[in-house]
Parts: structure tokens; C-alpha cells; sequence
């Protein structure tokens, strides 16, 4: 079972949980109509993220037997046959289309198949396509936020939107710098010749700064504090600057540079994130 879960990658859950960001952000999270579909919302694309993974890693499964941390994935290491790889997913489509049709609504179910049709595209060679490569991991991260506020009924604020985009570039972009550190543009990751890392590396400063500015202006809008009845989500600003620099600091070191793993690995960076949730709890909620 655990081969199974592996295969999930389960621990990358942790990316879906931006299903939930309208919601959170609406002051609306414990309203049983919003949060109930917000949950299906959630089992749904956890299903379809799984099912995007176990067709990867069939697909690319000679290529990480020789790499040297991939060739540890379930169906490169033997513990996982293809077969059994096949049958998972399509047991995990069945899941995904249930939840997905128990709130059943046009435009959100044409987000989810987009985000399974551009990631199998990505599998099947996008990702060999400089830019085009990071874009589609970008989208993913978009994708999850859209997919959330359409089910849920839920208006974001633009400044948030263009929070996520750059900060979703900034993820991709370090974890294609990291993997160029690491393994050079290896035959594993042939997109890696087309990027130079003093590219990589401003690119990511660019991404950051925008990040930081796009949420500090949505914190400080108008619109913003006038629908929660607060001025107070300006004090969160540095809370994530500190969540960023010490992301950066992770980054930049021998990390990986996947997002989740870096969070997963660093406990100082985890408890910031955990201290940012708890004070916009208590500004939103208490």
C-alpha cells in the first residue's frame, strides 16, 4: 500500500490545499454550503494531481532509473508494476469525476480538464520547451485557486491573483535553477540546456519582489479592507516577507527546489507559515 500512496505522491496534497485559498480568504470557511463543496472541490483534484503523477512517471520511467533520487519512484524501483499503475488511475478518475459531479457546475469541471489535459501535455513534451515548461506549472497553481472560488461562489481580489501567479513562477523557476545546480543539463531534464542560471536567477528576484508588492497592495486595498471591515491584514505583510526571505535562503542552499519538499524539510519555515494562518485567522475570523 504505502508503494501505492508513494506513487500519489500524497505529501504533494499540500499544493491542493489552494482549493481552499478563496474560501479562507472569504471569512466564509466554517459556512457548511461554501466548505462542503470546497471539500469535494479538494478530493477531486487531489485525484486528478495523482492520476497526472502515475502517467509521468510510466511515461518517464526508463529516464529515472537513471537519475539519482527519481529512480526511487515506485514504478522506476519495480515495487509498482505499469499495470498496477493503470488500474490505480483509473480508479482515481472514478473518485474525481463522483466529487466532481456531486457539485457539478460548467466552467469549474472545463478548469479541472483543463489542468489534466495541459499537465498530460507537459508529460508528453511541453516540458522539453523553455518557458513553456515553467507556464504550465504556473497554470497548475492558478488553476487549483479558480477552480476553488468558481465551487464555492467566491470573488478574488486581482491583487491575489497576481500574488499567485508570481509567486508560482518564482516556485518553478527555483526549481528548475535547483535542478540545473544539481544535475546539469542531464538527459533526465533536457529543457535544463536552455536555461542559464543567471537567467534563473534574476528571473526569480523579478517573481519574488512582484509577489511581495501584489500582496502587500491587496492587504492594503480599498476593496479589500472594506469587505472584511479590517485594516489590520497589513500587519501579515511582514510575516510574509519573513516566509519568502526563508524560503529563498532554502532555496538558494542544497534544497531541491520543490515547493513542497522545501516546506516539508525546514521547520522554522513551516512554523512561519503556520504563525501566517493563525494571525489571519484571528483578523478574518475572530
Amino acid at each position: 500500500m504505502k508503494h501505492y500512496l508513494k506513487l500519489m505522491r500524497v505529501h504533494h496534497y499540500i499544493k491542493n490545499c489552494l482549493v481552499f485559498a478563496a474560501l479562507a480568504c472569504s471569512g466564509q470557511f466554517f459556512q457548511l454550503n461554501k466548505l462542503v463543496p470546497a471539500v469535494l472541490a479538494f478530493i477531486a483534484f487531489c485525484m486528478v494531481s495523482s492520476i497526472v503523477y502515475i502517467i509521468n512517471d510510466i511515461r518517464d520511467r526508463e529516464k529515472d532509473r537513471s537519475h539519482p533520487t527519481k529512480c526511487n519512484r515506485p514504478i522506476a524501483a519495480g515495487t509498482v508494476s505499469v499495470k498496477g499503475a493503470c488500474v490505480l488511475a483509473g480508479f482515481l478518475l472514478v473518485i474525481a469525476v463522483v466529487c466532481n459531479g456531486l457539485i457539478f457546475q460548467l466552467t469549474p469541471t472545463v478548469l479541472l480538464a483543463l489542468y489534466l489535459v495541459l499537465n498530460l501535455a507537459y508529460s508528453f513534451g511541453l516540458k522539453n520547451i523553455p518557458i513553456v515548461d515553467i507556464t504550465i506549472l504556473v497554470a497548475g497553481f492558478l488553476i487549483r485557486v479558480l477552480y476553488g472560488a468558481l465551487v464555492t461562489g467566491i470573488t478574488i481580489s486581482n491583487w491575489l491573483y497576481l500574488t499567485v501567479i508570481a509567486l508560482s513562477f518564482y516556485f518553478a523557476l527555483g526549481k528548475r535553477r535547483n535542478e540545473l545546480k544539481q544535475l546539469g543539463s542531464d538527459k533526465t531534464r533536457t529543457v535544463l540546456k536552455a536555461y542559464p542560471l543567471s537567467f534563473l536567477d534574476k528571473s526569480m528576484s523579478m517573481c519574488l519582489t512582484l509577489a511581495n508588492v501584489f500582496y502587500a497592495l491587496w492587504s492594503m486595498d480599498e476593496k479589500t479592507m472594506a469587505l472584511y471591515n479590517t485594516q489590520y491584514l497589513v500587519f501579515t505583510v511582514p510575516i510574509v516577507l519573513l516566509i519568502t526571505m526563508k524560503y529563498s535562503l532554502d532555496v538558494e542552499g542544497e534544497s531541491d527546489g520543490d515547493p513542497v519538499e522545501v516546506l516539508l524539510h525546514d521547520k522554522l519555515l513551516l512554523a512561519l507559515c503556520v504563525l501566517y494562518l493563525v494571525v489571519m485567522f484571528m483578523i478574518l475570523y475572530v
